[in-house]
């Protein structure tokens, strides 16, 4: 996957509603190689703790793969914290990790992983 795929993927991604914050790709390394914010948004991590919080989802990532032969694959997770809601979805080995605001009403998250899931397995076929 070349470096306009991931754009689109973050732009077709972050069009899909205006309640997504960000959209970032991270490689299996732990490396932000694609993404889009929301304009006029302040991020709630730091640098830093931005590169803490990817390194995390490589070695989540790398750790899941062993259950994969018992449990199936990750399709994708979602997460929900005091102050944001984290999807991220299994592409290959690189993840496309979302944060979407808090107070949206799960009908809503929903939609969007139903939305993300078309494209994600676009891109997942040729992984």
């Amino acid at each position: 996957m070349d470096k306009a795929d991931l754009t689109v993927i973050c732009d077709n991604i972050a069009a899909i509603s205006p309640y997504i914050r960000f959209v970032g790709i991270i490689s299996e390394q732990g490396k932000l190689i694609a993404h889009k914010r929301r304009e006029d948004l302040e991020p709630f991590l730091d640098a830093k703790s931005t590169k803490y919080q990817f390194s995390h989802i490589a070695i989540k990532t790398d750790l899941e793969s062993f259950f994969d032969e018992n449990l199936g694959k990750v399709q994708f997770v979602w997460e929900e914290r005091e102050k944001v809601q984290i999807i991220s979805f299994a592409v290959g080995k690189i993840r496309i990790w979302i944060s979407i605001d808090k107070k949206v009403i799960r009908s809503e998250i929903l939609r969007i992983i139903d939305s993300c899931l078309p494209i994600v397995k676009k891109y997942s076929e040729s992984q």
